[in-house]
């Protein structure tokens, strides 16, 4: 082993994205979109032209910023798909600087996310504040980066 090698952490080796043929994505699938993993809203396949190869329009929403990203591919070509997880944790607690302290079903806690900004962080604080309600929330995960997208209440 060289000096300086670190060996600390190991992963399974999964990438954050796989290729898929342009043509077998469908509408509400995933997709990377100018290096941002994206939900399909829209998608449609041009005839195939002079030089043979139809091509593949494609509108996505990032999943994070809910930016708008549009793409042409030709169909048969290969594009990156963001290997997406959601996980759904509930609501310890909402710190004063806007993060959240999460537990998921085994128990295990964890304080790294922060609130959603808009009408969802809203919703969450309003819900939160009710006595007898527990809040779970939705956290989705894709090419490194997570963000809280939904909630709903666990009566």
């Amino acid at each position: 082993m060289e000096e300086g090698d670190d060996y600390t952490e190991a992963n399974a080796g999964a990438s954050a994205t796989y290729p898929v043929q342009c043509s077998s994505l469908r509408k509400n699938g995933y997709v990377m979109l100018k290096n941002r993993p994206c939900k399909i809203m829209e998608m449609s396949t041009s005839k195939t032209g002079k030089h043979g190869h139809a091509k593949v329009h494609l509108v996505g929403i990032d999943i994070f910023t809910a930016k708008k990203y549009e793409d042409l591919c030709p169909s048969t070509h290969n594009i990156d798909v963001p290997n997406v997880s959601r996980s759904d944790f509930q609501l310890i607690d909402i710190s004063d600087d806007s993060y959240v302290s999460l537990m998921n079903d085994k128990g295990d806690t964890r304080d790294d996310l922060k609130l959603p900004e808009g009408d969802l962080g809203q919703k969450i604080k309003e819900e939160f504040s009710k006595d007898d309600i527990s809040v779970i929330v939705t956290v989705l995960a894709a090419v490194g980066e997570e963000a809280i997208v939904a909630c709903k209440n666990a009566t």
